[in-house]
């Protein structure tokens, strides 16, 4: 039953065969522990289909199978969400083990065969050696637990990869010694009191770039209008994620720094950070006054998305179940709305706050229609594929949508100063076949995985009202690692020393970050935020 089961989602001789070896060696763990193969085979069968099922769980929600690190940095959040999407969990789990304990020892006490431990835990050592020789031999590709296939023999792989990294680099990379003093060496400059600051709207629009960049594609007049500032320029953002995980940026905004100095870790990384990680933006504008909120639009316990906001000095936390909705993929009006009524809720006129503001409904797939009665006045497809004129409709909706927002806010406060910022945290996965089309897919997948900037480019723009930015480190082109410092100098808040090190890099750089020097700048300021504290337990 058991090779059948791995046989039914392992593809491959390498991947059954690594499959094959993990389910021995929980058979010979369990023997190890109960001596009898009867419980142990039954044991090891339920293990692996349990495994099997919370990786296409967690594959149907993140893209993303079951890795080794879900077990290493299991934490309440994670319990949490899992209670939240199914309710009674834990009653099937009681009901669950009510009727399996007695029937797994009556299999014990009838089992006439026996094994010695010692026998067991060196068959269960030679499956290890087995299991690290096949990863060391065939490493696993960064992009093969997004394909949803292969569950267990990924799963033993990545516990390779994962044990690998965390003894030659620790969770974080950093320098083993600072080479210059910490960032809490140089004085700190103090925030003028009575200056007027702006109040600071975030907006992440999810998914977005500027699809003409692809060949071939048909636009709308005006659809370049969008991604430029108040200023008449268009910036380009270079993001950490090509079609995938928001939360990467998610990363680099709150913190400033790079998901990338996680590797392998990287799509945990808001997990590993919750709370141990305390600089970034959202300190920073609290220490000139500011009062922080974030509108979160899923679960505030998926991927720990409270615990890292909050530990990275969001005073307000408020996700779909605050907002009162059970999808988190509503319009785009919907959270602007949420947005317009926080900052007539909370805003006061000696005390400037910042709202994050995610989109969401420009997420795949774009093979559907999205609310139709939603596109604007007059909009017609410009005659690309049925699945691109969807994605270029939808972030005519979001254009729409925000120009209403902006003349709200400017009816509403119509003397109050407001910085807005607009960013893509990734390009759309329809994109890495359109950027470039007449090339193969290996190489493809060679240039995303070496972070060719085409893959990675998304946008940022600038706009405000009654106020006018400071715009010095507005590059270009700017890493996302980089916005935090840019919307500070924007807003003229004084920059901390860890900032004021920052720029530097940035200036030094010209606007990368975790690129510059292979890694090195990154590894060399992550060792600056541990010496001084601000990076802790990593």
């Amino acid at each position: 039953m058991a090779v059948y089961v791995l046989a039914s989602v392992e593809y491959g001789p390498f991947a059954n065969t690594l499959a094959l070896l993990t389910w021995a060696l929980l058979n010979f763990l369990f023997l190890a522990v109960f001596k009898r193969p009867g419980v142990s085979a039954i044991l090891a069968l339920l293990l692996v289909a349990a495994l099997i099922v919370l990786s296409q769980f967690k594959y149907g929600i993140t893209q993303l199978t079951l890795t080794f690190l879900d077990f290493l940095i299991i934490d309440r959040d994670t319990i949490s969400f899992m209670q939240s999407i199914f309710p009674q969990l834990r009653t099937w789990l009681l009901i669950a083990a009510a009727v399996a304990l007695p029937v797994l020892w009556v299999i014990w006490r009838a089992d006439p065969f026996f094994l010695r431990r010692r026998t067991a835990l060196g068959c269960a050592g030679a499956c290890v050696l087995g299991i690290i020789g096949m990863s060391a031999a065939n490493p696993e590709k960064p992009w093969e637990p997004f394909q949803g296939v292969n569950h267990i023999s990924n799963l033993a792989r990545s516990g390779v990869v994962a044990v690998s990294h965390l003894t030659a680099t620790g969770w974080i990379e950093a320098d083993a010694k600072s080479l210059v003093g910490s960032a809490q060496a140089a004085p700190m400059t103090a925030c003028e009191p009575g200056v007027k600051r702006p109040n600071i709207v975030m907006v992440l629009d999810e998914s977005s770039f500027d699809i003409s960049a692809a060949p071939g594609i048909k636009v709308p007049a005006g659809y370049q209008d969008f991604f430029t500032s108040a200023d008449g320029q268009q910036r380009k953002l270079i993001t950490e994620s090509s079609g995938g995980p928001t939360w990467y940026t998610e990363f680099n905004i709150f913190t400033g720094l790079s998901a990338r100095s996680f590797g392998a870790m990287k799509f945990y990384v808001t997990r590993i950070a919750a709370g141990k990680i305390s600089r970034g933006l959202p300190q920073a504008l609290q220490r000139c006054g500011y009062r922080t909120f974030s509108l979160y639009p899923t679960f505030g316990n998926f991927l720990s998305a409270r615990s890292f906001q909050q530990g990275a000095g969001i005073d307000g936390f408020i996700d779909m179940a605050d907002m009162g909705v059970t999808e988190d993929m509503q319009p785009d009006k919907f959270y602007f709305d949420q947005a317009k009524d926080l900052i007539a809720r909370e805003s006061k006129p000696d005390q400037p706050i910042f709202v994050l503001v995610y989109l969401t409904a420009n997420h795949f797939p774009w093979t559907t229609t999205y609310r139709d009665d939603l596109t604007p006045s007059g909009w017609q497809a410009p005659g690309n594929t049925a699945e691109v004129d969807e994605y270029i409709r939808r972030q005519a909706m979001t254009a729409s949508d925000y120009n209403a927002f902006v003349s709200q806010l400017k009816k509403d406060h119509p003397n109050e100063p407001f910085l807005l910022v607009r960013f893509g945290d990734h390009q759309p996965a329809i994109a890495q076949k359109l950027l470039e089309p007449d090339i193969k897919q290996a190489k493809r997948a060679d240039r995303i995985m070496n972070h060719d900037p085409r893959y990675y480019t998304t946008y940022y723009a600038i706009d405000a009202l009654n106020y006018r930015p400071e715009l010095s480190s507005a590059l270009p082109t700017l890493d996302a690692a980089y916005l935090p410092l840019m919307i500070q100098e924007a807003a003229r808040v004084p920059l901390d020393p860890s900032f004021v090190e920052q720029k530097k890099i940035m200036q030094r750089c010209k606007g990368v970050f975790y690129g510059c020097k292979g890694g090195d700048e990154a590894s060399r300021f992550n060792r600056i935020l541990i010496d001084a504290g601000m990076i802790k337990n990593l």
